[in-house]
């Protein structure tokens, strides 16, 4: 502390040019304080980083906390992969044969066209037919009971509401018989694998059938006056023949009986 005091001294004593003894004898007494008051802050700065620094025991327990987080994260993490691992594999056994099932659904059809073609009754009256088509029959039955093996199921979507998740219209059939939007007709048979569409089924759906509520007009007892006003809404959407035969038979009574009910 000596030697960074007299440097100190030494080093003023030359910028101020102090060659008086006593004037030395004053910077030294300054330096002396100068450095006792440097002493006592960093003895000050020590205390208060001793101060902040906390209890060995709180940061175990810290870095303790910290370390089960971490566990737990990763804990979930791989619980994650496993179950993206699994259900992939499921997938994968599941869906693995879907490219090569598609490819075969188009010799079914090939097999089935084959059948369509033969006229009717040329089986009994020729014997070698008879038996090519019997066997083209077992092939196309062996392959699709293959393919059920694996998970291809056929669609059956005759008589059901079309479903464009599973059916593919391809043209209209006028038919009041049924209500609209009706597979009526199936052009190509369509097929799923596990909850997957490998192919929609090429339909027909019926066009322009009769509305519920003109079922229920059919059938007085089941009307009722709500269904009285939708009538009313649908005049203008209803063949006019069918509006005029369903006033002749039953629709003035009933309207005149709900009327006053």
């Amino acid at each position: 502390m000596s030697d960074e005091k007299n440097k100190f001294a030494d080093a003023s004593f030359e910028n101020c040019n102090l060659k008086n003894p006593n004037d030395r004898e004053a910077l030294e007494k300054a330096a002396d304080e100068l450095l006792k008051m440097n002493k006592e802050e960093v003895c000050e700065n020590v205390e208060e980083k001793e101060s902040e620094s906390t209890d060995p025991l709180v940061d175990l327990q810290n870095e303790n906390k910290e370390l089960k987080n971490q566990l737990l994260r990763f804990a979930a993490d791989m619980e994650n992969l496993r179950r993206r691992t699994t259900r992939d594999v499921a997938d994968a056994r599941a869906y693995a044969i879907a490219n090569f099932a598609r490819d075969m659904l188009s010799v079914s059809d090939n097999l089935n066209r084959a059948l369509e073609a033969i006229p009717e009754g040329a089986r009994e009256n020729d014997t070698g037919l008879k038996m090519l088509a019997e066997g083209v029959e077992m092939t196309e039955r062996a392959m699709m009971t293959a393919l059920e093996r694996h998970g291809v199921k056929k669609i059956h979507p005759e008589g059901q509401k079309f479903d464009p998740h599973f059916h593919q219209a391809m043209f209209e059939i006028p038919n009041t018989d049924v209500p609209d939007n009706t597979v009526q007709q199936v052009v190509q048979a369509g097929y799923i694998i596990g909850e997957r569409v490998l192919r929609p089924a090429m339909v027909g759906v019926a066009k322009g059938g009769l509305k519920k509520i003109l079922l229920k007009l059919i059938q007085p007892q089941h009307i009722s006056k709500k269904d009285i006003l939708n009538y009313k809404g649908m005049l203008f959407y209803i063949r006019p023949d069918i509006v005029k035969a369903i006033f002749r038979t039953t629709l003035k009574s009933t309207l005149l009986k709900c009327s006053y009910a």
